[in-house]
C-alpha cells in the first residue's frame, strides 16, 4: 500500500510578554485539531506549546517590556510538527540545563519541568539563536498519520 502524503499546514502568532497571553495562543493552536494527527501528539504538542510559551514569558523575557514579543510558528507537513518559539531574551544552553534537570527528580525544585516535558514529547528539540530574530525553541516531533 502506498501513502500519498501531501498534507500542509503553517500558522504564525505574535504575543505580548503576558502571561495571559497564553489564552490567545491556545485559541489560535486550536485550528490545527483538524490536522491529520492523532488526537495524542496533537495534546503533547499543545502541552509543549503552553511550556514553551510559558517559559518564554516568565523566563527568557523576564524584565523586558510587555510590549516585547514571543513570536509562535506552527508548521505540520505530512507526518511532522515543527514548533518554534522565538523570545528576544538572553538566551541559554539547552544541552546544559537539559542535563541538569533531566538527572534530577527533585518535584519541589522551582522550575524546569517545562523542560524535561518539551524534551519527552519532542524528537528533535533545539534552541539556538537566529541573528535578528531572538532565540528559537523548536520542537519537531514525528507521527503515523491516521489512515482515512
Amino acid at each position: 500500500m502506498i501513502i500519498d502524503l501531501t498534507y500542509h499546514q503553517t500558522s504564525e502568532i505574535s504575543i505580548p510578554t503576558d502571561p495571559t497571553a497564553l489564552k490567545s495562543v491556545l485559541a489560535w493552536f486550536d485550528q490545527f485539531r483538524s490536522a491529520p494527527i492523532p488526537h495524542k501528539t496533537w495534546m503533547q504538542c499543545q502541552l509543549a506549546l503552553i511550556e514553551g510559551v510559558t517559559n518564554a514569558v516568565r523566563h527568557a523575557h523576564a524584565g523586558l517590556p510587555a510590549a516585547t514579543p514571543v513570536r509562535v510558528t506552527v508548521d505540520i507537513q505530512d507526518d511532522t510538527v515543527s514548533m518554534c518559539i522565538w523570545d528576544q531574551g538572553p538566551g541559554f544552553d539547552l544541552t546544559t540545563v537539559l542535563k541538569s534537570k533531566l538527572t534530577t527528580d527533585n518535584r519541589e525544585a522551582d522550575g524546569g519541568r517545562g523542560l524535561k516535558i518539551m524534551y519527552l514529547v519532542a524528537d528533535q528539540l533545539t534552541y539556538a539563536p537566529s541573528p535578528g530574530q531572538g532565540n528559537c525553541l523548536r520542537l519537531q516531533k514525528t507521527f503515523t498519520p491516521p489512515l482515512t
